[in-house]
């Protein structure tokens, strides 16, 4: 079968490419059922990271490898034991860039409701973990939030923070991104931090809760002296050490989380605002491209990865 593949170049620099001799699964069996993949997203940090051998990328002798975790697919058979997916639904699963896919059918995995575009679905992944990020945030109405970084998931992390009922601030340096956060319009707040913008613009002691998706190195100082007196402080994903003076924190009773991936409740809970029109991922689509261009999207993600934002590949 088809799969997009991370393998190693006789350089020792990776890359990812579509194969057509991938193994199959075998199955459907018990309560599992397979799925014939029609689209799949592109998650930016995760699989960047694996692409330039990161701090949390497999070792070289894991490749080749087919890893992802935003796969959206019919399904084509049902186990005798499955009860409430059948022949014919639509899915998202957390599941690899693969053609098919065999799942128990309480996995990581929601049936798409008619009224959610399946492209939009692909990218349910990354904005789970937005989903999962506000609800570790605890937000409660009224509370300041800022998000640093204003990408995917940061934006729709906005959105989401937004229908919790919190006042949100997002900051990057990517003007484009910025121009994308004031036309969603989920932020009270846009932020320019080039320069001394991050100074001037990010007041000591000014917001409740604070989630870094960007994990710049250095800045953790100055996020935790952003944060109100016993404010929350979250440090999202892909680090390979988090450093911060413990005065910072201590005196004014800051806590420090971590927050990684997402599960059922966070797909379920996305799934439920993507339908209402309350979340909104078709604005953070830039590119839904065939599947066989696929190593051109991972070129720029591997060389230059401000030129993306959402990716999702039709099979």
């Amino acid at each position: 079968m088809r799969a997009l593949v991370t393998r190693l170049l006789p350089d020792q620099r990776r890359e990812r490419v579509l194969v057509g001799d991938w193994p199959e699964p075998k199955g459907p069996a018990r309560n599992q059922i397979k799925t014939k993949t029609l689209y799949s997203g592109v998650t930016n940090g995760t699989e960047r990271n694996c692409l330039i051998g990161g701090n949390y990328a497999p070792p070289d002798s894991a490749l080749p490898n087919a890893w992802g975790y935003q796969n959206v697919g019919r399904v084509i058979e049902a186990g005798p034991e499955a009860k409430t997916l059948k022949v014919g639904d639509l899915v998202y699963l957390s599941a690899d860039h693969v053609e098919y896919v065999v799942m128990p059918e309480d996995g990581l995995l929601i049936r798409v409701p008619e009224g959610v575009a399946p492209t939009h679905a692909a990218l349910f992944g990354m904005a789970s973990v937005a989903m999962r990020s506000c609800r570790h945030a605890d937000l409660r109405m009224g509370e300041r939030l800022l998000i640093v970084g204003a990408g995917f998931i940061g934006q729709a992390a906005a959105q989401i923070a937004a229908v919790m009922g919190a006042r949100v601030t997002i900051c990057d340096l990517d003007l484009s991104r910025l121009e994308l956060a004031r036309q969603i319009g989920a932020a009270a707040e846009v932020l320019n931090v080039a320069g001394d913008g991050r100074q001037k613009g990010i007041p000591n002691e000014s917001f409740d809760a604070i989630l870094d998706f960007a994990g710049v190195p250095g800045m953790e100082d100055r996020l935790l002296a952003a944060a109100k007196h016993r404010g929350r402080v979250l440090f999202i994903a892909g680090r390979s050490k988090v450093t911060y003076t413990f005065n910072l924190g201590q005196w004014r009773e800051i806590t420090v989380q971590q927050n990684s991936h997402f599960d059922g409740s966070d797909l379920g809970n996305l799934c439920r605002l993507v339908e209402r029109g309350l979340v909104k991922i078709g604005p953070l689509i830039q590119d839904v491209v065939p599947v066989a261009e696929a190593d051109r999207i991972y070129r720029l993600l591997r060389d230059e990865p401000a030129k993306l934002k959402g990716t999702v590949f039709v099979w």
